[in-house]
């Protein structure tokens, strides 16, 4: 530990990382095991067998180093503990084996469920009720042991020992449900899970949903047969205590020291300080490696062409679709969130992709999941409604009812891409109501009332009725979805195949290309994988852009001419929800920049996507213009008017009509007088608008009500 230096440098590595603990006044160390393999195989192997005994010795040498560092024994709640981590063997949960036993360990998987903080008794002090003798007892083996006789001389006494609980110490504890993560299960087998506990600063490290790799000691422990009864059973119960916990999507995506500058109670030096600490906090990376790499980055977003740069690296195996990928980009990084006292406006953007089987639509959402580790992949025909919220579950151990988190709550912070959008349950999908706008999920279920944040964007696509889209029909006739539910959708993009020869072509010849050795240049990111991750993380972490007054007035502006389009018609073409999609979209581009203002380009861009969006889904199938209407209430301002023409055309033969009249004779005069063909389904739908007006006599014959 003091002697340790990496490849082309001479400082002494954790030498220095623990003077550098010391100053910033933290209590852990962070230890490197390829390090120590590197440096002692033997010591390495120590460690694994018998971690209770080796680490306890990194403990102490890493309080000799900090005291000759500062020249001085650092203080008690000071001292610092050591955390090793990235063994040279990571294991599986469903590999865990007797042969495990007590050595530590490192498994990956995805958390499931987070208890409270347990209090764990660290000493218990004890009083005698006869003559007020105190006797303070530490954590033995497990175990407290109780005095069984007052230690006064002169009172002697036996079973007068009381604990006093609120004078004794206590640690924090906490029990972590930890599974496979879903794209590491073998074909045709259920996730396993296993559970741990950590303590102390481990404590809430890790919530539902995250995705971490843990280091930590593989225990057992006896079950008893019967509380009451010391007899224990065959089987033994396993767990892991944590040592180290290390969230796989840290450095990735949403969680990278997410700013909270928002939330209530943070003062402004609370804010300002965090603020000024590295956006990445890893391993044993030194302060410099994390300046370099945030400089790297800084870098990045200042290149002048960052924005096509960013839209040729998502999902590049995939031709085309620009506007698309463009709308999905804007996504991932997202806008910022407002509240105040009496509101919140989310900034996380939903994205529907309709279109034809075939187009890459499950490819891009399959991509942006692989891109986004904080978040969950469903189906539509496999997701229940409580599967997608939450559901309420009995504890096997406390015998306790508990509430499990359904998909959209784990993937907080995150994506949720939910494929064959159009098959979900209709039950499944009222639930996406509260979930798209107010990004809560209120649950009253077996006496447990809770609302739980689930603040994560929707991507999702459908597949048409038939499975072919029909233009001649509105996007809500296609796709069969509630009206409700289409319009909380930021983006909504029809993704159609077409028959075009010189397209089809080159899109042949692409498709063909990803099969050789070596791709082309067009298939391949401009920017690799991991960067992107990196670079999404650091934009939605440390920017956060504001409107400027010039890009603020080019948004009204814009509203307005969208506004204006369906003054002559009658119709409605944008409506408020549109204005704030326009905002989420000009601060996601911003962001792409890293630059703190939303400029006049920003807002330009913004218009022109949510434009190519509504061309696409919001068009009158029989005028081709722009009607909001076709997706706010599933019906064109046209149709609509139409309808109640038709109507006053029906309610016009009934009161001329000397007698009462059948549904197949008004279709028989209808289509008489009328240039167009009625059907009796369109009579039908014309007699619900005029109910009051007629009435409906024995025979099925109708008769208006004055006649």
């Amino acid at each position: 530990m003091r002697s340790f230096t990496q490849q082309g440098s001479s400082e002494a590595l954790y030498t220095t990382l623990i003077k550098q603990a010391v100053d910033d006044e933290e209590v852990f160390l962070n230890i490197d095991l390829m390090h120590m393999y590197e440096y002692d195989r033997e010591l390495y192997g120590q460690l694994i067998a018998y971690p209770g005994e080796v680490i306890p010795l990194l403990d102490n040498e890493a309080r000799y180093i900090a005291a000759d560092l500062v020249g001085e024994e650092l203080p008690e709640d000071k001292m610092l503990t050591v955390r090793p981590f990235n063994l040279k063997e990571h294991k599986v949960i469903r590999d865990l084996n007797p042969e495990d036993m007590n050595k530590l360990i490192s498994v990956s998987g995805m958390v499931t469920r987070s208890s409270s903080i347990i209090p764990d008794p660290r000493s218990g002090l004890f009083r005698c009720a006869a003559c007020g003798e105190e006797v303070l007892n530490y954590l033995q083996a497990g175990a407290i042991e109780e005095p069984g006789r007052c230690p006064n001389t002169t009172c002697g006494k036996t079973m007068t020992m009381q604990l006093m609980h609120n004078l004794s110490e206590y640690n924090n504890k906490q029990l972590i449900k930890m599974q496979e993560n879903p794209n590491a299960i073998p074909e045709g087998e259920t996730p396993h899970s296993v559970t741990l506990f950590a303590h102390d600063h481990l404590v809430d490290m890790a919530k539902p949903g995250d995705r971490i790799t843990l280091t930590g000691i593989y225990k057992v422990e006896g079950m008893r047969v019967n509380p009451r009864i010391r007899m224990l059973k065959s089987v033994y119960k396993t767990f892991i205590d944590a040592i180290h916990i290390s969230r796989d999507e840290r450095s990735k995506m949403f969680t990278v020291k997410p700013d909270d500058s928002m939330a209530d109670g943070l003062s402004q030096e609370q804010t300002q300080q965090e603020s000024e600490e590295p956006a990445f906090q890893l391993g044993t990376e030194s302060r410099e490696q994390l300046e370099t790499k945030e400089a790297e980055l800084q870098e990045l977003g200042a290149d002048p062409d960052i924005y096509e740069k960013l839209t040729a690296s998502i999902a590049p195996s995939i031709w085309q679709l620009d506007d698309v990928k463009k709308g999905i980009l804007c996504q991932l990084f997202g806008g910022t969130t407002k509240e105040w006292s009496g509101g919140r406006v989310r900034g996380e953007l939903n994205v529907l992709l309709v279109g034809d089987p075939g187009v890459s639509k499950s490819q891009l959402l399959s991509y942006v999941h692989k891109l986004a580790p904080r978040g969950i992949y469903t189906s539509g025909r496999g997701s229940s409604a409580v599967g997608l919220t939450a559901y309420v579950s009995k504890d096997p151990e406390t015998r306790e009812m508990v509430l499990e988190s359904g998909a959209l709550v784990l993937s907080d912070q995150g994506i949720c891409c939910i494929d064959e959008f159009d098959k979900m349950s209709d039950n499944a999908r009222s639930m996406l109501h509260e979930v798209m706008e107010q990004q809560t999920v209120s649950v009253a279920k077996a006496g447990i009332i809770a609302t739980l944040n689930a603040r994560t964007s929707v991507l999702a696509c459908a597949n048409p009725v038939g499975s072919r889209y029909n233009p001649r029909i509105s996007v809500i006739d296609n796709i069969q979805l509630p009206p409700s539910l289409m319009s909380r959708f930021d983006l909504i993009y029809l993704v159609l195949d077409k028959i075009n020869d010189s397209t089809d072509r080159k899109l042949a010849r692409h498709l063909i290309a990803l099969f050789y050795d070596n791709p082309p240049e067009n298939a391949q990111a401009v920017i690799p994988l991991e960067k992107l991750r990196d670079f999404i993380a650091f934009a939605r972490a440390r920017c956060q852009p504001e409107l400027t007054d010039e890009a603020g007035q080019d948004l009204v502006n814009a509203y307005q001419t969208m506004r204006h389009q369906g003054i002559g018609r009658n119709c409605i073409t944008a409506t408020p929800r549109q204005l704030e999609s326009m905002i989420r979209l000009s601060e996601a581009l911003a962001r792409m920049r890293l630059s703190p203002t939303v400029e006049r380009h920003d807002v330009a861009e913004a218009v022109r996507l949510m434009k190519v969006a509504m061309q696409q889904s919001a068009t009158d199938p029989t005028t081709g213009t722009i009607d909001m209407d076709c997706i706010n209430i599933g019906v064109s301002s046209s149709d609509r008017r139409a309808r109640d023409q038709l109507s006053n055309e029906v309610l016009a033969l009934l009161k001329a009509a000397r007698s009462p009249l059948t549904i197949l004779e008004l279709v028989t005069q209808m289509n008489a007088q009328a240039s167009v063909p009625v059907s009796q389904l369109d009579v039908n739908e014309a007699l619900k608008g005029i109910a009051h007006e007629y009435v409906r006599l024995p025979g099925g014959k109708l008769q208006a009500t004055n006649a």
